[in-house]
């Protein structure tokens, strides 16, 4: 089977020759480490989404198109000291970081977040001015050149690249956690109208894309959960945004797009029949120390769920009996049942050894059948 059959095929809860073999990545630090402990340098962590040769993980493609504002803010330090930078981001959002062992942006804590740039209906409308789905710059200058090399591809395309649209993570990057958490309550008309704004742009900034090319996948970014559950109910989640998500999912379909996928750290269990009913199709990443149990779910919600992730960064901490024990509790059980393709259940931290991932990645190709396809 090639990588785009093999997807389909484990998806559809269908036969197939075995499971693909992905990751989410590791963290920039994990690499500074590894290479310490014998990575030879040069694999690039970025690239884990699409593929890493390296590590035999198997190739995907994102169409890159650009659904950000344009223009953006000026990227623009606003402060800073010893330990901590005061940024503005490109999105506008300001935030305070530390600065103590970050690498390529990337930081050992989350930023503090000090202000976003939608704060009441006249600054919305001023943000909006900054959405315009028709601007050439949209789609890259090579669009044309990478639709016919897509024809003929043998691996699976999502439609936009990971982490780029999400109802609820639109609306916390507009306003932000605790205000938008106010605003369900103070101004759902409001709340109403920038879902509805951010869904008729994302429809209308995709539709030359479905029109010309035919995808695989789709992935909703929203990471709307921690350990004690999602930051909204279900009752929010239904009057909010079930219509604007049935909307989204009903045209992709008529695109004839199978997989639609939901990203969301956390506890999100709650929320998985009326993701169910959205026309959602594959849940991930399955964060272990939230209690998000892949084989548990199976159990409650069948085929109606397809899972991907589910392997507890925290085993891969230890030891290998550890990283054998995780594997064993979820990839034979899910394997019988479909549905299911196992990885890290985040990017790996930088608590992970080398020597750990590695034996890790080996375990994990023999379980799926990818050494024995090699092989064959």
């Amino acid at each position: 089977m090639t990588n785009q059959e093999r997807f389909h095929a484990v998806l559809d809860f269908q036969p197939a020759d075995r499971l693909p073999n992905y990751e989410l990545g590791a963290w920039p630090q994990v690499y500074e480490q590894w290479e310490q402990e014998g990575l030879p340098p040069g694999v690039l962590y970025q690239h884990w989404f699409e593929g890493e040769p390296f590590f035999g993980l198997e190739r995907r493609a994102f169409a890159a198109i650009n659904y950000s504002m344009h223009p953006a803010f000026p990227e623009e330090v606003l402060d800073e000291d010893e330990r901590y930078v005061t940024i503005r981001h490109a999105n506008g959002i300001i935030s305070k970081a530390l600065k103590e062992g970050s690498i390529g942006g990337a930081r050992m804590c989350m930023d503090q977040y000090i202000a976003h740039p939608v704060t009441d209906r006249a600054s919305f409308r001023e943000i909006a001015k900054r959405y315009d789905p028709t601007q050439p710059t949209r789609y890259p200058l090579w669009w044309d050149e990478q639709t016919r090399m897509w024809q003929g591809r043998d691996y699976p395309l999502f439609l936009l690249t990971n982490a780029t649209f999400g109802l609820y993570s639109q609306l916390r990057s507009w306003v932000g956690t605790e205000e938008i958490s106010y605003l369900f309550y103070d101004d759902p008309a409001f709340v109403e109208e920038m879902i509805e704004f951010a869904t008729d742009f994302f429809l209308q900034l995709v539709e030359p894309a479905l029109q010309h090319v035919q995808f695989d996948a789709f992935n909703f970014f929203e990471d709307l959960a921690g350990k004690g559950g999602p930051l909204i109910s279900p009752a929010i989640f239904r009057r909010f945004f079930l219509p604007s998500y049935q909307r989204v999912t009903a045209r992709l379909r008529r695109a004839g797009i199978r997989h639609i996928w939901y990203d969301s750290d956390g506890d999100v269990e709650v929320l998985i029949p009326l993701l169910i009913e959205a026309g959602i199709t594959c849940l991930w990443p399955m964060e272990q120390a939230c209690g998000m149990d892949p084989v548990r779910l199976r159990g409650i919600y069948g085929r109606d769920m397809a899972y991907a992730g589910g392997i507890d960064k925290r085993a891969l901490m230890r030891d290998k009996r550890a990283i054998d024990e995780e594997l064993q509790a979820k990839v034979p059980p899910l394997l019988e049942s479909g549905g299911y393709i196992p990885f890290v259940d985040h990017t790996v931290p930088p608590e992970v050894s080398y020597e750990n991932f590695l034996y890790y990645l080996d375990v994990k190709r023999r379980m799926i059948g990818q050494d024995a396809v090699l092989a064959g």
